[in-house]
């Protein structure tokens, strides 16, 4: 068997669909683009009903073995998959910057080694998990719920694979991967280290397609017992409603406007900077990045000096580059679309502190974007409320803590929040009552153990450690066991 990428270009227009390579049903493809040059990289297989039919059959077939395998055995091939993923990190790494744009250093530094702690993760949680319990005669069991759909994005390729896929496997479910047609190059090396591994045939499948077809006939398939999308507010809505008859689980990380809380007692040289990388991480394209700073009024024109500084100190530049900390946007829409919104700012009256709309100075192609503050934005505003999806800060003033509370509450989304503040026990009260799903206080070490997901329209369900690892399994309860 040959590896399907890493010619020159890479291409690739197979499915990685029972242990093989497959072509697929009908010849057609997709264009891979490298955001840094605008020029097509890669052709990858376009995938159709058919093709998802195929899969999710290897799958089904696979699924009483696997869920059947020893926790010993699965646990090993987890470690050999985590293994694996360091191993070829560079390989992955590069992968990663050519089709998404992920500044190199960022990619071996973060995509790459997040990914792998998902996986490892995975493999920790499973290898010391109770699948039975026995509570007042009943046997309270816990079983692999079957085979998953898994659709992922492509600003966080590897790391949303291994999200979904460490734990499914992990619990002993088959699946069946639609990462981004995006970016997909990422998961082509993924299948490829998966056979390696020695993951039995059929347990992961991948077919590379649009949402409208491949995403489609998987969440409406009725051979698929759950479907979990990580994307936009629309994909996640209309999966939903394409699994809606079969009456699937649906497990859904959508949209975010994350606020960032700085409290009055805030040492602010210290809380702004980070608030503004955090924004900025992965070039703004991250679903929880806190894109709204909430900062007290009487503090606006320090806050607003500081974050100037962090963002123009912020290098822009060819991806490729060990100096470049933000790439390019992913793709063009993208780019066109935090465009746009740089100009809803402006003409809505938010005051443009540093940045603004256009391609960095020296840079005539490629979907670069200039880091852009804004300040004296008012909540109603549409800079405010939707989410950008880019290198976008929006500072909001305040007057008291309730007040800070409020801001940070009105919006749709409740993915992720922020707060800052030195006196500890204010800070956790302001944190329970913000309406999201994670709250980081005073910018602490990720923690792949924390369950992530959304309240309101940022989705339900979580990902991530035990709470992650429970999403793929079924409660059965044996009454009168004892």
């Amino acid at each position: 068997m040959t590896t399907p990428f890493l010619n020159t270009p890479p291409t690739s227009q197979q499915f990685y669909i029972n242990g093989d390579w497959q072509s697929p049903a009908y010849p057609a493809t997709l264009p891979v683009v490298n955001p840094a040059t605008e020029q097509v990289i890669a052709e990858v297989a376009r995938g159709s009903g058919e093709d998802v039919d195929r899969a999710v059959a290897a799958a089904r077939a696979a699924f009483p073995d696997w869920s059947a395998t020893p926790v010993e055995a699965r646990v090993a091939i987890l470690g050999k998959i985590h293994g694996l993923i360091l191993e070829r990190k560079e390989e992955l790494a590069q992968a990663l910057s050519l089709e998404m744009g992920a500044a190199i250093g960022f990619a071996r530094a973060m995509q790459v080694p997040l990914a792998a702690e998902h996986v490892r993760v995975a493999r920790d949680v499973l290898s010391t998990y109770t699948f039975q319990k026995i509570e007042h005669g009943t046997a309270i069991q816990r079983e692999p719920i079957g085979v998953c759909g898994l659709i992922t994005p492509w600003n966080w390729p590897l790391y949303q694979i291994t999200a979904k896929v460490a734990p499914a496997i992990a619990a002993g479910c088959t699946v069946v991967l639609k990462p981004s047609e995006l970016s997909p190059l990422s998961a082509l090396l993924f299948a490829q280290l998966v056979h390696d591994a020695g993951l039995p045939a059929g347990v992961f499948n991948l077919v590379n397609g649009s949402g409208a077809e491949v995403g489609a006939a998987m969440a409406a398939h009725p051979d698929i017992d759950l479907i979990s999308i990580t994307g936009s507010n629309r994909a996640g809505a209309l999966v939903a409603q394409a699994a809606a008859p079969t009456v699937k689980r649906v497990t859904q990380e959508l949209g975010g406007k994350s606020p960032n809380v700085l409290l009055p007692d805030a040492d602010f040289a210290k809380a702004v900077p980070p608030g503004v990388m955090s924004a900025f991480r992965n070039v703004g394209q991250s679903c929880s990045a806190p894109t709204r700073m909430i900062v007290p009024r009487n503090r606006l024109a320090e806050v607003e000096a500081l974050a100037t500084a962090t963002a123009n100190a912020i290098i822009v530049g060819d991806p490729q580059s060990e100096a470049t900390v933000l790439g390019p946007i992913a793709n063009e829409a993208q780019f066109n679309r935090v465009q746009a919104m740089i100009e809803v700012g402006m003409n809505e009256g938010a005051k443009l502190v540093c940045g603004g709309p256009g391609r960095p100075e020296g840079f005539e192609q490629g979907f670069y974007t200039r880091p852009t503050v804004f300040s004296q934005v008012d909540s109603a505003m549409r800079i405010a409320q939707e989410e950008i999806f880019g290198p976008v800060l929006c500072i909001i003033a305040y007057d008291t803590v309730d007040e800070a509370v409020a801001i940070a509450n009105d919006t749709v989304y409740g993915l992720g929040a922020h707060v800052q503040g030195q006196n500890l026990e204010l800070a956790r009260a302001v944190a329970s009552r913000i309406r999201a799903g994670q709250v980081l206080l005073n910018y602490p070490a990720w923690n792949p153990m924390a369950p992530f997901g959304g309240y309101k329209r940022s989705g339900n369900g979580r990902e991530y450690g035990v709470h992650g690892f429970e999403e793929y399994l079924e409660i059965k309860a044996i009454v009168g066991f004892e």
